[in-house]
């Protein structure tokens, strides 16, 4: 009895080191904000986000195809919410519930997000000792360089908020990542600049696009499409 009750314990403790190793996944899905229609129509054929919820139905795109592999998965929905109270207050809508109705209608963490700093926030929280991040998606403005999450929306033409390539190194934990992880940007000319930064930092590659990206497939069930090339 002594001996077997001592070969059990034997086998526990070698098992529990790969007990405590065991990672599950969190897909992570990044909406930027929109700008105000009032702006961007002086902007005449140039204009941006005649429709509000561009990046709030890419997101959810995003999160019904990933739902529809993975039933189970684990999802956090960041969105940045300062543009999103501004261009309510413009079309005399509240947009905020309803992006709380479409988290809730598909049962995802939702988080929302004033500054630049949070959003980098909450993606690192995303993941903890027993998750990482198999997926991030970014929906939004963007220049070559950074993630624009608010633009046109409190001065026009001009973002306050970004998320640039520079700052990846210092506010975006690589480890919170899987070596394997999945990472697209929706956002213009990522990948002319920080497809190769990501990389560089992230050790790990971030699909962008090197010419602007259309939204028009959202409105049919499809991620946006892009003008130019997809590069990694």
């Amino acid at each position: 009895m002594l001996a077997r009750m001592s070969l059990k314990r034997v086998l526990a403790y070698c098992c529990l080191p790969l007990m405590l190793n065991v990672v599950s996944a969190v897909d992570v899905v990044l909406s930027g904000g929109v700008a105000l229609k009032s702006w961007e129509k002086l902007r005449g054929p140039n204009a941006h986000d005649n429709w509000w919820a561009n990046f709030v139905r890419g997101a959810t795109v995003r999160i019904d195809k990933l739902q529809k592999i993975k039933p189970d998965a684990k999802i956090v929905w960041i969105v940045y919410k300062p543009a999103y109270v501004n261009r309510s207050k413009e079309d005399g809508q509240n947009y905020v519930p309803m992006i709380r109705e479409q988290a809730a209608k598909r049962k995802v963490k939702l988080v929302f997000v004033n500054t630049a700093d949070e959003a980098f926030a909450a993606i690192n929280k995303a993941a903890t000792r027993k998750d990482k991040i198999s997926s991030f998606y970014y929906f939004g403005h963007s220049n070559a360089h950074a993630f624009m999450l608010d633009y046109s929306s409190d001065i026009i033409g001009v973002s306050k908020q970004w998320m640039h390539e520079k700052d990846l190194e210092k506010k975006l934990d690589k480890n919170a990542f899987m070596p394997d992880a999945e990472c697209w940007s929706y956002g213009c000319y990522t990948g002319n600049s920080m497809t190769a930064t990501w990389k560089k930092t992230m050790g790990i590659p971030l699909w962008g696009n090197t010419a602007s990206t259309r939204y028009q497939p959202v409105g049919w069930g499809e991620l946006p499409s892009g003008a130019g090339d997809w590069v990694k």
